[in-house]
């Protein structure tokens, strides 16, 4: 039974985006993907993706993230369109986060190994990044497994490990694909108050595009639910559970949060 998020944005103080879609479509091999999607994200909210598989929300993290060009439209990040930089410079510009549903570090290399890496990749100062490295370590307690290879960590601690490498770089933008996979109840309780605390004590927004609905629905201010490559509902989760187009095409007609 889940709990609905306690700490939910009622209102943004200036409904200022920090990233939109606009007018973006995609096609694989003759098959169209996205349909003039539009979609606005506001600073600091946390939006859940929605959807069967194949609808799209990958495609629109690769969109987002650069490793794929929409065929038409628009990415505007922080005002600036920025559809034909390439991934690198949109990660580093506009510091953009990406958490992949698997993998994400190095299975050889210890915990801090792990951290150091990318630590040094975007710390140039070596007492500001030993400095963001201790940080880290201590937000998500990772001190008794520091020196542990990332191929003995469980699920979990794979998953906090990963989202952590992508914390490195101080994101504004967080994306969130399928973090909740194959993780047990304490443990997809304890990455819920994770993203929530990104949230609301880092400043980050946060995109989270995850298959249990009722974990997703958990921890975001809002949700979508796409279907035939467009978003056919946008709301808080009492709202999205609630709407026909979306119980038609995704929850069902028995679908609760609890």
């Amino acid at each position: 039974m889940a709990i609905l998020k306690k700490f939910r944005i009622k209102k943004y103080k200036d409904h200022k985006a920090i990233l939109r879609l606009e007018k973006v479509s995609m096609f694989y091999n003759k098959r169209q993907i996205l349909n003039n999607l539009n979609l606005i994200i506001n600073k600091q909210e946390i939006l859940g993706m929605l959807g069967p598989n194949g609808v799209g929300k990958s495609t629109i993290f690769n969109i987002i993230t650069g490793l794929k060009d929409p065929s038409y439209g628009k990415v505007i990040i922080d005002g600036i369109d920025c559809t034909d930089i390439p991934i690198y410079e949109r990660a580093t510009r506009f510091k953009l986060g990406y958490v992949p549903q698997h993998g994400g570090f190095i299975q050889d290399l210890s915990l801090i190994q792990n951290l150091y890496l990318v630590a040094e990749i975007h710390i140039k100062d070596k007492q500001l990044r030993k400095a963001k490295i201790e940080k880290i370590v201590s937000q998500f307690e990772f001190d008794p497994m520091l020196t542990i290879k990332a191929k003995h960590l469980s699920g979990g601690q794979k998953k906090k490990l990963v989202i952590a490498m992508a914390l490195i770089n101080n994101p504004n933008i967080l994306l969130l694909d399928e973090p909740f996979a194959a993780l047990d109840i304490l443990t997809i309780k304890m990455l819920q108050e994770i993203i929530i605390n990104l949230q609301s004590m880092e400043k980050i927004t946060v995109i989270v595009c995850d298959h249990q609905a009722r974990d997703l629905l958990s921890c975001v201010d809002r949700a979508i639910v796409l279907s035939n490559g467009k978003i056919i509902a946008s709301g808080s989760p009492n709202e999205i559970i609630k709407d026909s187009s979306a119980r038609s095409a995704y929850f069902g007609d028995e679908f609760k949060i609890n």
